[in-house]
This record gives C-alpha cells, structure tokens and sequence, in this order.
C-alpha cells in the first residue's frame, strides 16, 4: 500500500501544478495512464507472489503427506 499512496501523493502534486499552468488534459490523461500502469503492475506482481506462495505451499503439504505415509 505504501507504493500505491506514493503514486497518489506524486499525482495530487502534478495536478497541483498543471492546473496552475492551465495544461490540465493533456498531462492529466498521461498520469491516469501512468496511475493504471503502475496499480496494474502490482496487481500482477501481488498475483503471481500469491500463487507461488500457494504452490509451493502445496508442494510442503504434499512432501509431509509422503514423509507421515512413509513413517506411518
């Protein structure tokens, strides 16, 4: 959550600035398009740590279900 309040304070500030400027648009379009690149990045990245934990959560269970299977 850290990166994501990062992003949002650096996009407040450069709307800040280009509304005073008076270039709103245009700049505005390309750090929406930035904003979703990034959030779309780490949803990606949180998707693919969540599914290798997950797998290799599976792989432990499966090897203790051997090793208890075996000394059983």
């Amino acid at each position: 959550m850290d990166t994501v309040s990062i992003v949002v304070e650096v996009v407040v500030v450069v709307l800040v600035v280009v509304v005073v400027q008076g270039e709103l648009v245009v700049v505005a379009v390309v750090v929406v398009v930035v904003v979703v690149l990034v959030l779309v990045v780490v949803v990606v990245v949180v998707v693919v740590v969540v599914v290798v934990v997950v797998v290799v959560v599976v792989e432990v269970v499966v090897v203790v279900v051997k090793v208890v299977v075996v000394v059983v």
